[in-house]
């Protein structure tokens, strides 16, 4: 399996989030793991940033989304400058907005969950 630079976007320490369970898989699975959070702090030895800064973040191949709908707009520009292969919205974080904005940008994107990816063979 070719590993995958990740941003996880709404990144939380607190292990019962789906955001943290995502983090922790893709360390398992060995995917190269990059962290943006409302706070900063530590998940399974990877940093959550909270600064929405492009040079913290190289070469994403996929950014995986744990924000919902409403808070997704700072996340729009950012996101697209990256310029990731694809941007997943996980369960409660589907937003045509974005993903009509994505479409714009050539980014594609789809709409799974990323422990069902990754624990399928399908990441």
């Amino acid at each position: 399996m070719k590993q995958k630079n990740t941003l996880v976007i709404g990144a939380s320490e607190n292990p019962e989030r789906y955001s943290n369970k995502a983090i922790r898989l893709l360390n398992h699975y060995q995917h190269p793991v990059f962290a943006l959070g409302n706070k900063t702090g530590e998940v399974d030895g990877i940093q959550i940033n909270k600064e929405l800064s492009l040079n913290l973040f190289p070469e994403i191949d996929t950014v995986t989304l744990y924000v919902g709908p409403k808070n997704q707009t700072p996340y729009f520009e950012f996101i697209a400058n990256l310029h990731p292969k694809r941007v997943i919205f996980n369960p409660g974080t589907e937003n045509p907005d974005f993903t009509d904005f994505l479409d714009e940008k050539n980014i594609e994107w789809e709409q799974a969950c990323t422990l069902v990816l990754l624990n399928t063979n399908q990441y």
